[in-house]
Parts: structure tokens; sequence; C-alpha cells
């Protein structure tokens, strides 16, 4: 029996010691800031509602990122922003053509859009962005829970100028996205090389 205890005790602890090291890190991609020269900015999608494609929109996580992105791509005219992000199963438009027509709605000049609306994960649009030009020095936009995991993978895929602008999560789903990241990021760490 005091066997099965300390087989349970040390199982907790590596959990709890486990949980605490991937809140760190991603708390840590929080309080990133962007470069003042940025050549791309990349921002990631994340899910569209809607019933139908004309009247399709961003949910609260994407508006945050987008409502973000809006001020910075202004200061920086000549930053091409690539916007991230396929069609699911569950939305009426892809995440990229959504974020295309907000950003042009709120002032973001058709000559200054990429759109990638084939990706279906993290890993995806960074990839895909990459085959739609030359990234160079780089801004990832996504929520702040997202950006430690979003840059780990951009620098695994050879983006080296990379920087975040990390979008404020305020939505009431904050507490099961950051349950979520702790699983994504712990499988990106090993997996997603």
């Amino acid at each position: 029996m005091k066997w099965v205890k300390r087989m349970m005790f040390i199982i907790i602890s590596l959990g709890i010691v486990y949980i605490g090291l991937i809140l760190f890190l991603i708390l840590s991609g929080t309080k990133d800031q962007p470069t003042t020269a940025p050549d791309t900015v990349l921002i990631l999608g994340a899910q569209v509602k809607g019933t139908s494609k004309d009247n399709a929109y961003p949910s609260t996580v994407l508006k945050e990122r987008l409502d973000t992105a809006v001020p910075y791509l202004k200061e920086h005219p000549n930053a091409i922003a690539i916007v991230c992000g396929g069609q699911g199963s569950d939305e009426p438009d892809s995440e990229a053509n959504v974020m295309a027509e907000y950003l042009r709605v709120n002032g973001i000049s058709q000559k200054q859009l990429l759109i990638e609306d084939t990706s279906t994960r993290t890993k995806e649009n960074i990839q895909n962005a990459l085959k739609k030009q030359k990234l160079g020095s780089t801004v990832i936009v996504t929520s702040d829970f997202h950006m430690y995991r979003s840059k780990l993978l951009a620098k695994r895929l050879g983006i080296t100028s990379i920087s975040g602008l990390p979008a404020i999560s305020k939505s009431s789903a904050t507490f099961k996205t950051y349950i979520r990241e702790i699983a994504a990021l712990g499988y990106g760490l090993l997996f997603d090389r």
C-alpha cells in the first residue's frame, strides 16, 4: 500500500511540475512586443460564426486578434498582412476570407492583404504563409495564450526574425482555452517538429 501511495504522490507531483512549466511558457508569450519594422504581419485564424457565407462573422477570439492587428497595420502600411485559416466543417466561410473582409471594413487596404485559406491548424498556417511570399521580419498576431506555441512553430519552420503581437483574451472561454493550450503546447514541444 505504501508503494502505491508513493507512486501516486510522484505522478501527481510530476503533473503539477509539468503544468507549472507549461503555464510559465504560455504566460511568457503574453508579454511579447512586436518589431517596429515589420515586413509581414501573420494573423492566425480562429473560429468563424454565422449560418451562411453572407452573414459569416469572426468569433470573439478571432475578433480580439483582428482588433489587435488593425492599429498595428495602420501604423505600418508597408507591411503585408497574411490572414490565415481555412474553412472548418462547422464554419460558413473560410477564416481567412472573413478576416480579410473585417480588416477591409476597418480601414486596411486590399493591397496590404494576402489570403491563405487552406490551413486547418497553427503549423499549417505558418507553412502556407511561407509559400505566399518571403516573410522577412515577421510579426505573428494571435491570442495571448497561443503566442508562445505559435512563435515556437515559426522558429522550427525557419522564420528567424519573428516577434509577436498578442491579443489579450477577454472572452468567457479564456479558462477553457488555457487548459486546451496546456495540452497543445505539451504536444507541440514533443511532436510538432
